[in-house]
C-alpha cells in the first residue's frame, strides 16, 4: 500500500513539474518580473487582451464569376471570328447576373456552328446554351457558379492569410465567418499601422502583361487615342488608363491601347522580390513559370525592336489592378526576369513584391466591420479578468475549508493543480488566451468544486451510515464517479460544438473549458483520492475523518 501510494505521489509531482515548465519554460530569473515575462512569452494573448484590430470582410464573389464569363466572352469572339461569323456578344447584367452571356445577330446557319463551338470547347461546355432565331443565351451552370464563388472565398482567405503572415503580425487569425455569407474574419493582435495593413489586405494585386499598341507613352485622353486610329480601335484591343513613369509629371493621367487578352497573368508569376534598377532606385523583379516563360519568350521574340521589319506594336504594358503601371518598348527577347520600375519607395516595392508572391485576390472585398482594441483596454481586460479569477478561486477555496474542514485542504490542492495543468497545457500547445478563455478558466474552477462536492457528500453519506473512514472514501469515490463522468462528457461535447462553429474568442473559451475539464477529472478523482489515502494511512483505527 505504502509503495503504491509513493509511486502515485511521485507521478503527481512529475505532472506538476512538467506543467509548471509549460507555464514558465526556463525563466531568466526568479523575480516577479522575470516570471511574468516568461509567462507572457509562453502563453500568447488574444486580440481582446493584447489589443489590435478585428475585421470582417465580404468577398464580392460576383467579381470572380464575372472574370470567368469574361474569359468565355473573349474565347467565343475568337472562335466566331475564325469562322467569319459576326455577332454582338455582351453581358446584359454583370452585377446581378454575371453568369449570363447574350449573343445577338446570329444567322440561322451560324446557330448550328455556335452550338458546335459550345459543345466541343472544354471551357464553354460548362455553360448551358438556350435561345432561338438570332438571339441566344449562354448561362454558366449553377454548380460551376457555386464552385467559382466558394473558390473565390477560399483563395481570398489563403491570400489574406499569407499577406498578414508576411507582415509579421503575431498570432493572426484569418478564417471564414458565418455560413454562406462569403465573409472572412481577420484578427490582428498588436497591429500598430492599421492603415497599411488594410491597404495590403484589400489590394487585389492583379498583375498582367499586355501588348501595347501605337506608342509606349500613351495619349492624354481617350479621344486622342481613338483619333490616332481614325476613330476605330484595332481588333481585340481596349483602352486603359495609367501613368507614364518616364515623364516629368508622373501623376499625369495617360490612356493606352492594349490587347484585351494578356500575354502573362498574375497566376504565371513564381517569385517576386524588391530590387534596384540601373540607376539605383527601388524596383520589383519577378520571374514566371516555365510554360509562361516559353510563351513570353515567343511573344517578345516576335515583337521587339530587332525584328525585320521592326514591329510597329513592339510595346509591353505592365498592368496592375486595371491600371497601366509602366509601358516600354521591347528591345529583345525576354525569357525569365521582368522588372517593374518607376516611383517606388523601399516599402512600396517590398509591399508590391509581397502582394505578387501571395497571389492576386480572385475578387474584390469590402469591409463590413472594423473594431480596434487599444493596448490600454486590453491591459484593463487582463487585470479585471485575473482579478475575477483570483477572487472567485479564493472565495471557493475559503468556502471549501469552512464547509468541509480538513477535506477542504484536499479540494483546494486539487484546484491549484488543476489551474497549473490548464495553464501549462496552453503554454505547451501555443493556444491563445482570450477574455472568454479566462471565463473558461473560471468556469473550470466551478466544475472542479462541483466534482469535489459530489465526492465529499457521498463520503459524508457513507459515514452517516456507520461505515469506517476508509470504506466511506472507497464508496464515495466509486458512487460519485459515474455522475462526474456524465457531467464532464456532456459539457465537453457542448464545448466541442462551440469550437467547430464558433469564431476565435468562442473557440478560445471552448479550448480552455475542454482541457480544464479533462484536467479536473485527473485532479478531482485521481489526485484527491491519493491525498485521502495518504491521510488515512496516518490515522489510527477508529479515528474520525475531518470532512
Amino acid at each position: 500500500m505504502q509503495k503504491n501510494l509513493l509511486l502515485k505521489s511521485l507521478f503527481i509531482i512529475a505532472v506538476l513539474l512538467i506543467f509548471i515548465y509549460g507555464i514558465f519554460g526556463i525563466p531568466k530569473g526568479f523575480t516577479l518580473d522575470a516570471l511574468k515575462e516568461s509567462l507572457l512569452h509562453r502563453i500568447s494573448l488574444g486580440l481582446d487582451l493584447k489589443g489590435g484590430t478585428h475585421l470582417i470582410l465580404e468577398v464580392k464573389v460576383n467579381d470572380a464569376v464575372n472574370t470567368e464569363t469574361d474569359h468565355a466572352v473573349e474565347l467565343l469572339k475568337e472562335e466566331l471570328q475564325k469562322l467569319n461569323i459576326t455577332a454582338d456578344i455582351n453581358k446584359p447584367d454583370p452585377n446581378n447576373h454575371p453568369e449570363q452571356i447574350v449573343i445577338k445577330g446570329i444567322s440561322t446557319d451560324a446557330s448550328t456552328q455556335l452550338r458546335t463551338i459550345v459543345n466541343e470547347n472544354e471551357q464553354l461546355r460548362t455553360y448551358d446554351l438556350a435561345g432561338s432565331g438570332d438571339t441566344y443565351t449562354l448561362t454558366l451552370k449553377p454548380n460551376i457558379v457555386n464552385d467559382v464563388r466558394n473558390r473565390a472565398v477560399e483563395q481570398s482567405k489563403e491570400a489574406i492569410d499569407l499577406r498578414v503572415n508576411t507582415l509579421g503580425v503575431t498570432e493572426p487569425l484569418v478564417e471564414e465567418h458565418g455560413v454562406g455569407n462569403n465573409q472572412i474574419l481577420v484578427q490582428l493582435p498588436g497591429v500598430d499601422d492599421i492603415t497599411r495593413v488594410k491597404t495590403i489586405i484589400k489590394s487585389t494585386a492583379r498583375l498582367q502583361l499586355h501588348q501595347a499598341f501605337g506608342t509606349a507613352e500613351g495619349w492624354p485622353s481617350e479621344e486622342a487615342a481613338r483619333n490616332y486610329y481614325g476613330g476605330v480601335l484595332p481588333a481585340n484591343t481596349m483602352l486603359m488608363h495609367g501613368h507614364d513613369v518616364n515623364s516629368r509629371n508622373r501623376d499625369e493621367d495617360r490612356v493606352y491601347v492594349i490587347a484585351r487578352v494578356p500575354v502573362v497573368s498574375g497566376t504565371d508569376i513564381r517569385h517576386a522580390e524588391q530590387s534596384r534598377d540601373e540607376y539605383g532606385k527601388p524596383d520589383v523583379v519577378f520571374n514566371m513559370s516555365a510554360a509562361a516563360g516559353r510563351k513570353f519568350a515567343q511573344f517578345t521574340a516576335a515583337h521587339n525592336e530587332k525584328t525585320i521589319p521592326p514591329d510597329p506594336n513592339r510595346f509591353l504594358a505592365i498592368v496592375l489592378d486595371e491600371t497601366v503601371r509602366e509601358a516600354a518598348s521591347i528591345r529583345d527577347e525576354i525569357r525569365d526576369n521582368v522588372s517593374i520600375t518607376g516611383g517606388f519607395t523601399e516599402q512600396s516595392a517590398n509591399d508590391l513584391a509581397m502582394l505578387l508572391n501571395s497571389g492576386a485576390l480572385p475578387a474584390s472585398i469590402r469591409y463590413i466591420e472594423e473594431t480596434t482594441v487599444g493596448p490600454s483596454l486590453g491591459y484593463d481586460s487582463i487585470r479585471k479578468g485575473v482579478e475575477a479569477a483570483i477572487v472567485g478561486m479564493l472565495a471557493v477555496m475559503v468556502f471549501m475549508l469552512i464547509y468541509y474542514k480538513g477535506a477542504g485542504i484536499n479540494a483546494d490542492l486539487a484546484l491549484l493543480l488543476n489551474l497549473v495543468i490548464l495553464l501549462g497545457f496552453m503554454g505547451f500547445s501555443g493556444a491563445t488566451l482570450t477574455l472568454p478563455g479566462i471565463a473558461g478558466v473560471i468556469l473550470t474552477v466551478g466544475m472542479g468544486v462541483d466534482s469535489n462536492v459530489l465526492i465529499f457528500e457521498r463520503i459524508r453519506e457513507e459515514l452517516r451510515h456507520g461505515k469506517a473512514p476508509s470504506a466511506a472514501v472507497d464508496q464515495g469515490f466509486a458512487r460519485a464517479w459515474t455522475t462526474i463522468l456524465d457531467t464532464h462528457v456532456t459539457t465537453i461535447v457542448s464545448a466541442f460544438i462551440l469550437f467547430i462553429f464558433g469564431t476565435g474568442p468562442v473557440k478560445g473559451f471552448a479550448v480552455t473549458l475542454t482541457f480544464g475539464l479533462l484536467a479536473n477529472l485527473f485532479t478531482a478523482v485521481f489526485v484527491s483520492r491519493v491525498i485521502f489515502d495518504a491521510i488515512l494511512t496516518r490515522k489510527q483505527r477508529g479515528e474520525s475523518l475531518s470532512i
